[in-house]
């Protein structure tokens, strides 16, 4: 038999000590994933005392996996569209801890005398915190429910979406020497050029692709999907110039969408479970002791820096943002490390000969230092809180926890910003589609018909395809057009609103008409003013046609359905919740998701019987079986394992609730001994049993056993009925656990 593959090996010692030393953090009540880290340094080339992982680069293979698959669930629990919902206080806290983390990180390094580039770099991987380690320590410690988990995942999310911006501005400042705005704004407009497209096809497409094969999507199969899906995007995010991770991210942020998001995230966990252990594991084998001692001054200065710095201005950046002090604290607290970006902008400048060799390690060593803080800042900030109050004088404290900016405030739009804000969406999303399709044709179709037609033929059959197939979407930007209920609203409102409405029509129409006079311009070398009169006439065709109306209202239709697609399932009665938490806005209030544990001792029990609003002050407000929602449960209704429950408390109320949760699992712990058993017992002359009916016999109901059968001396096997009497020879033919059994023979006998 052949030698086990290096990477097999390799695995096998990973796992091996990853289990033991995530086994005893747990038992001291650690996180996880420091056991993770500390794994990959003893597993790691660097602790000489047991064997080593000798293909070290097979193992970042499957760590780059974790991340992707890491991002993808994240996008799974936090959809885009709950951002939006935040308003723009996600905005106002990630600018300000970026840029004044950039600063610090830029200081830090001219402290040590390294050259500005390096510096610059410094910057900007210590202006990142980690999205997936965050979000695992988080779920260790039993936070994730908590109100400020969300507000902070949510400011996450827009830093490594900022990343990327960032990492246009670095990449440009290396090859010039000095950031140019055109090549700023053009990286900014491509990458919402991508987000945008691809959450609308993606949002259009995939649904429809679930909905449509349901019946065959069974646990496997979906699972299969949507791994597919996740990695699909994230090869596209890489050719398209983004971070497999962000791809990940994306399509993790469409599926939550869906309403077998619940499905997928229950069935991608395991795989999330053994991707992200490797992960950190080969975050751990990067630990190298010799730089920490040749680098121990930059790397302490550097680790005190991002500690203090976004304790500091996280904190500041949450205030701003409209979050209460002792909730900015918690926020800005938990954000003290760096991770997965900052491993890639120090690539990024390695890979442009711009930083020096040294920066890689260092990063890493403070990475690695950083995330074993983290749990311990996020204690700490509650004692935190509780010194600054004192240190404070009382009228600054009151003023911070009242002073809330962030927090919207409703208002009543007038028809005309409702107008322009539609318009602005609906030429936004319908342009992106059509130059998506425009260029798709070009770059693929064009080519193909030229090889199997002649020239001309080939660009006629390429123009016309590409017409019928970006025209729904054109007529997409001529939509809301005299017939609609707010152009007619405005339109009888005053005369003075006319020509201003009949503007924005002759505005889409250029626009459409540009789109066109392109097409037929790439494909056709007549004189432009031709071009011209042919483009508004088929602008006035697409204007006029009530098909290509009824194509572009119709995808409209199917979009809408599936972006509240799971709202709706949530809420099939329109019914109370809405207003419900409307009311909860501005209390210490907020809503939390959990699953009945399997082995739970609350399944199959009455909420009334559990009493959980007397026993630990939160409310269950809905239960969700299956495809079955269950709003405003009352005390008759019951839950049982593997159910999604709702409930709604405080911070404090959601955290005791969650732990007693946890605390109702039962594992049994001899389960042979619960193994159920058929055994035959012939009954003697002398036997209790003789004489005595079935019924009478309290084998049910005192032993928990069955009899199944019973035989005659005479070889009958007859069914046994509860008032068949027991006679002298008699083989009895019973079903019940193993110390049941045992106990009733013992005592019949």
């Amino acid at each position: 038999m052949g030698e086990i593959p290096a990477l097999i090996q390799d695995l096998a010692l990973i796992l091996l000590v990853a289990a033991v030393v995530s086994i005893l953090f747990k038992w001291l009540k650690q996180p996880v994933v420091l056991g993770y880290i500390v794994a990959g340094f003893i597993a790691g080339p660097h602790f000489v005392y047991i064997p080593s992982v000798r293909d070290a680069g097979s193992i970042d293979i499957w760590a780059q996996i974790g991340v992707v698959i890491l991002l993808f669930t994240l996008g799974l629990e936090f959809s885009f569209k709950k951002i939006l919902r935040m308003g723009a206080a996600p905005v106002i806290a990630a600018l300000t801890i970026i840029f004044c983390m950039m600063f610090l990180g830029t200081a830090v390094g001219h402290l040590f005398g390294w050259k500005s580039m390096d510096c610059i770099y410094l910057g900007g991987m210590l202006a990142m915190s980690s999205t997936t380690i965050i979000y695992k320590a988080f779920q260790d410690m039993g936070v994730l429910q908590q109100k400020f988990a969300g507000v902070v995942l949510s400011v996450l999310i827009l830093e490594d979406i900022l990343a990327i911006v960032l990492m246009v501005m670095l990449s440009t400042l290396a090859v010039s020497h000095n950031i140019a705005g055109e090549e700023l704004v053009t990286g900014l407009l491509r990458l919402a050029f991508f987000l945008i497209l691809w959450f609308v096809v993606g949002l259009y497409l995939i649904p429809i692709l679930l909905k449509k094969n349901r019946r065959f999507l069974n646990e496997e199969t979906l699972l299969i999907v949507s791994l597919a899906l996740c990695f699909v995007m994230a090869v596209v995010a890489v050719q398209s110039g983004f971070s497999a991770a962000f791809g990940a991210f994306v399509v993790g942020s469409i599926l939550a969408e869906t309403v077998e998001a619940e499905r997928i995230e229950r069935l991608v966990a395991p795989v999330k479970d053994l991707f992200g252990a490797i992960f950190f594991v080969s975050v751990g084998m990067l630990v190298d002791p010799a730089v920490l001692a040749e680098y121990a001054w930059p790397i302490v200065a550097l680790t005190l820096a991002i500690i203090i710095g976004q304790a500091v201005f996280g904190t500041l950046g949450f205030v701003l943002a409209g979050q209460p002090l002792k909730e900015a604290m918690k926020c800005g607290f938990s954000m003290s490390q760096i991770g997965e970006f900052a491993f890639i902008i120090a690539s990024l400048g390695m890979s442009l000969g711009v930083t020096s060799k040294h920066l890689y390690p260092i990063v890493v060593a403070v990475s690695v230092i950083t995330t074993f803080t983290t749990p311990y800042m996020l204690k700490a900030a509650g004692p935190a809180y509780g010194w600054l109050c004192r240190a404070l004088p009382r009228g600054w404290v009151v003023w911070l926890e009242h002073y809330t900016p962030g927090v919207a405030v409703a208002s009543h739009s007038g028809n005309w910003k409702k107008l322009i804000t539609a318009l602005l969406r609906q030429v936004v999303v319908f342009s992106i589609l059509s130059v998506t399709v425009i260029a798709l044709s070009f770059r693929f179709f064009l080519p193909f018909t030229r090889d199997i037609l002649p020239h001309w033929w080939a660009n006629a059959l390429c123009g016309v395809v590409t017409f019928l197939c970006v025209a729904p979407f054109l007529r997409g930007i001529m939509a809301r057009g005299r017939r609609s209920s707010l152009f007619i609203a405005l339109w009888n409102e005053n005369r003075y609103n006319r020509l201003p409405l009949v503007f924005t029509l002759i505005v889409r129409g250029v626009v459409v008409c540009m789109f066109i006079f392109y097409i037929i311009r790439y494909l056709v070398p007549f004189a432009d003013p031709l071009l011209l009169l042919l483009a508004l006439l088929m602008v006035g065709g697409i204007a006029l046609s009530r098909p290509l109306l009824r194509n572009t209202i119709r995808m409209e239709k199917v979009f809408m359905e599936n972006l509240h697609s799971r709202d709706a399932m949530a809420k099939p009665d329109d019914a109370a919740q809405p207003g419900y938490a409307e009311r909860l806005l501005s209390k210490d209030l907020h809503l939390a998701d959990f699953k009945v544990p399997e082995e739970s001792i609350w399944g199959g029990r009455l909420l009334g019987d559990l009493d959980l609003g007397r026993r630990y002050g939160v409310n269950v407000v809905s239960i969700i079986r299956g495809t079955h929602h269950f709003n405003i449960p009352n005390g008759n209704d019951r839950i049982y394992p593997g159910d999604h429950i709702q409930v709604i408390g405080t911070d404090q109320q959601i955290g005791r609730f969650s732990q007693a949760m946890d605390d109702t699992v039962v594992v049994e712990t001899e389960l042979a001994d619960r193994e159920m058993q058929l055994k035959q017992y012939q009954i003697p002359e002398n036997s209790g049993w003789v004489g005595e009916r079935i019924k009478d016999s309290g084998i049910r109901e005192r032993y928990h056993c069955i009899v199944v059968g019973v035989e005659t001396p005479d070889g009958v096997l007859e069914k046994p009925e509860a008032g068949r009497v027991f006679q002298a020879g008699d083989i009895v033919w019973l079903v019940g656990e193993k110390g049941d059994l045992a106990d009733l023979l013992a005592f019949k006998a």
